[in-house]
This record gives C-alpha cells, structure tokens and sequence, in this order.
C-alpha cells in the first residue's frame, strides 16, 4: 500500500493534478475542450512524460535500481533533468499566452524543485511531501486569489499529506524530519509562487 501511495502521489503528478483542479472548479472551466486538451497534453508531455523517461533512461545508463536513485548523492541529475523540463514547460505556456493561473501551478513546482535540489546538496529531502505540501500552499493561494473556503479541501489534502509522508517513512525512504520539512517547503513555495510572482 505504501508503494502505491508513493506512485499515486508522485511529485511529477501534481502540476496535472493542479491543472485539472482549475479547470474544473475555476474560471478555466469556461476554455472550450480543444484549449483545455491542448494545455493539458503540453502540462503532461513537460512534467511527467519527458522528466520521468529521461530519469528512467539514466537510472539503466547508471545501473541504479529505484531504491538506489533514491539516494542524496545520485538526485543532482534527476533534479536537473526535472528542473529543465519545468523551465521549458513555463516558457512553452508563456510562448502561448496560456492564462497565468496555470503558469503559476508550473512555477511553483520548478520553485519547490529547485528549493528541494538546493537543500539535498547537504540533507536529504522528501520530494513527495514537498508535492503534497505544494498542493496545499497553491489551495490556500487560490482560495485567497478566487475568494472561497477552502476547508474541507484543506481537510483533504492533508490527510492525503500524512498518507503519503507515512509511506515514504514505511518504504525507509525519509524520516519524520525529511517528510515534516519537505511539507512546510513545498507549501510556502508553492503560497508564494502563486500569489506573489
């Protein structure tokens, strides 16, 4: 179970996840199917399809196993290769006049990637609680942007924060402190991403 949380809430993931939020409880809601369809192919391809099959093909280049990469030392280039593809999926949105309420969904995820890669040159980190807590930090910046209670959403990102930050601890993959922190950076990045820049 713990592994399936880990997949299912996978940091790559999230940016889409925010994307889809908007586009159906904000006014994006109104972008006829083929923008919408559009937006979302270019959020995918940049954040999940092109990241993930680039760290796969380096991960076997390497030899390393999934627990393996998972190792401070050998997340520089996997941070890189994430932090270039969000870089060239915010300049592919703003290239294309996309709104820029779903441009500040990818900018804040390069931030709290870029924070977690600066952070892992000395401690490792948890990307995935730096996702979940990325969700949170956006909830509470939108609801402050579109002017709505966000309690019950709160409620639920959440527990599906210590759902995913107790799997991490179960898979032995972080500790308390790593899952604690990586939360509360990837929530004021995120905060700060979407109402401020």
């Amino acid at each position: 179970m713990a592994r399936i949380l880990s997949a299912i809430f996978s940091p790559f993931y999230l940016p889409v996840l925010g994307l889809v939020a908007l586009f159906l409880f904000s006014y994006l809601s109104f972008l006829q199917w083929p923008a919408k369809l559009y937006i979302f192919i270019i959020v995918y391809t940049l954040t999940i399809l092109l990241p993930t099959t680039l760290i796969r093909i380096y991960r076997h280049y390497q030899g390393w196993n999934l627990t393996e990469i998972g190792h401070k030392d050998k997340r520089i280039i996997p941070y890189m290769i994430s932090i270039l593809c969000y870089i060239f999926c915010y300049w592919m949105l703003s290239a294309n006049h996309i709104p820029y309420s779903i441009g500040s969904i990818v900018v804040a995820a390069l931030m709290i990637q870029m924070v977690c890669a600066l952070i892992n040159i000395k401690w490792k980190i948890s990307t995935h609680s730096a996702g979940i807590g990325g969700v949170a930090g956006a909830l509470i910046a939108f609801a402050e942007i579109f002017a709505f209670n966000p309690v019950w959403w709160l409620c639920l990102v959440l527990l599906l924060a210590g759902l995913v930050g107790t799997s991490r601890m179960i898979l032995r993959q972080h500790t308390l402190a790593q899952v604690v922190c990586g939360f509360f950076v990837g929530m004021v990045c995120s905060f700060i991403a979407v109402l401020f820049i």
